[in-house]
């Protein structure tokens, strides 16, 4: 694939997780927060996949399938803790 359209992807994309940010201050209950911080999670995943391909290198992957699997675990976990009212419900 073509630096022409990998680039304009980082652009897009950089510009997807200001807006997130975005969403995350203005977000006004707790469920909108995790929302929020997954979809900026998944942001900075592609992120990662378009510098490892633009510049060739397989630890950025590395980064994002980790990033990945965290974010999956941290948002069932705080699903879990919600969805039961607290720690110990």
């Amino acid at each position: 694939m073509p630096p022409v359209v990998i680039v304009p992807a980082l652009i897009w994309v950089t510009l997807l997780l200001v807006a997130g940010g975005l969403m995350l201050v203005r977000a006004r209950d707790v469920l909108q927060r995790v929302v929020a911080l997954d979809l900026l999670a998944v942001l900075v995943m592609a992120l990662l996949a378009l510098l490892s391909y633009l510049q060739g290198q397989a630890y950025y992957l590395d980064a994002a399938v980790a990033l990945a699997l965290l974010s999956f675990v941290a948002t069932v976990a705080a699903a879990r803790y919600l969805g039961s009212g607290g720690p110990f419900g």
